[in-house]
């Protein structure tokens, strides 16, 4: 990894787990990040970025990622 940190070994118990990378990545993505924004912050690209948003979808059973919630009128 380019950040110094070994990788861990895949096994089939491991198959389901989300990498450090995909953790990092999902939490930045929860946070209403675009993906070229994240890809700036982790110096990878914005299609590595998707690739690795695609692997998460995939092991959470998720679709897509979801909306922000939108800001509720001042009353």
């Amino acid at each position: 990894m380019a950040t110094g940190e070994i990788a861990r070994k895949r096994t089939v118990e491991t198959t389901g787990e989300l990498t450090s990378q995909e953790v990092h990545i999902a939490r930045l993505a929860r946070d209403g990040l675009p993906n070229p924004e994240i890809g700036a912050r982790l110096f990878i690209s914005a299609r590595r970025v998707q690739y690795h948003l695609g692997k998460v979808f995939t092991k959470l059973a998720q679709r897509a990622r979801p909306r922000p919630a939108r800001a509720a009128p001042a009353t």
